[in-house]
């Protein structure tokens, strides 16, 4: 679910920086950055969690 809403706020970066929306470009990537890792950071964990 993390990596599906990072993508649509990777989407709407792309369309706002397009449209020269750049303040909403910016923080729109942010957010996709930020759950993106969030995303990693939670696979990470129960991957090593189910090999233990």
């Amino acid at each position: 679910m993390l990596l599906y809403w990072a993508i649509i706020f990777a989407v709407v970066a792309l369309i706002a920086g397009i449209f020269g929306f750049g303040g909403v470009a910016s923080a729109a990537g942010g957010v996709a950055r930020v759950l993106f890792f969030i995303f990693v950071l939670v696979f990470l964990v129960t991957l090593i969690a189910a090999l233990v």
